[in-house]
């Protein structure tokens, strides 16, 4: 199962506009916002916190017109597991983001390996990228697990006469899942989750994309918002 965990991430939509406000010597602050509790209590005791529709707008202009190192302020950090083949593509991406990953050559614990929800066909029109689900896939199935089992005790096999981790690995299919740390800045995911929630993407990579968008999104919501819309239309 493809998992995408939010372990923290670094500064907030405010951020993002005093990033760009520095350059003219400004900054802004929070607009505060009455919280609806029972009169008699301090006001500021009773106030949430909400961008300014000046700093909201900024950041569409920012995002519509291609200002990307306010954007670059922000850092996010996840920790994936994904099939190997899916973390192959996603590495990649490099600029403005850091990856450190599990490594086979000191882990020999039994590795987990990716199932697949179906098979798709082929694709007719393109070299890469794949159709329609197959219909008929319980012989598909059981070949690939007969593989998958016969991977695993090569592996095994190799560990008990004494082969080293890191040369037993080898036999490991691309479908092994691995884990990995994933850091980078806001603006970075950016260009990864638009890369991959195209159509033409892998479907597993999108859904990898789909769950790092979701993160995004609550950590950030006015930015991402502004970085993930196709036209950056005004608020």
């Amino acid at each position: 199962m493809i998992t995408v965990d939010l372990v923290d991430h670094m500064g907030n939509d405010l951020r993002v506009a005093n990033a760009a406000r520095v350059s003219f010597s400004k900054e802004s602050k929070w607009d505060l916002v009455p919280s609806g509790e029972e009169s008699g209590i301090p006001f500021v005791t009773l106030c949430n916190t909400k961008l300014s529709e000046r700093d909201t707008k900024l950041i569409y202009y920012l995002a519509r017109h291609g200002h990307w190192s306010p954007f670059s302020h922000c850092f996010l950090t996840f920790r994936i597991k994904a099939p190997l083949f899916v973390a192959r593509q996603l590495a990649k991406h490099q600029v403005g983001l850091a990856w450190n990953e599990v490594s086979r050559r000191y882990v020999d614990s039994d590795p987990e390996f990716y199932k697949p929800d179906g098979w798709r066909k082929r694709a007719e029109n393109v070299k890469q990228g794949s159709g329609d689900i197959l219909r008929d896939k319980e012989h598909l199935n059981a070949a690939y697990a007969a593989f998958v089992g016969r991977a695993l005790g090569t592996y095994q096999g190799l560990l008990d006469q004494g082969v080293a981790p890191e040369m037993a690995r080898m036999v490991l299919p691309q479908s092994m899942m691995t884990e990995w740390y994933w850091s980078g800045s806001l603006y970075a995911f950016a260009r990864v989750v638009r890369q991959r929630l195209d159509p033409h993407a892998q479907r597993e990579t999108q859904d990898v994309a789909e769950l790092i968008d979701t993160e995004c999104g609550k950590a950030f919501p006015i930015s991402w918002k502004a970085l993930m819309e196709k036209r950056h239309d005004r608020p």
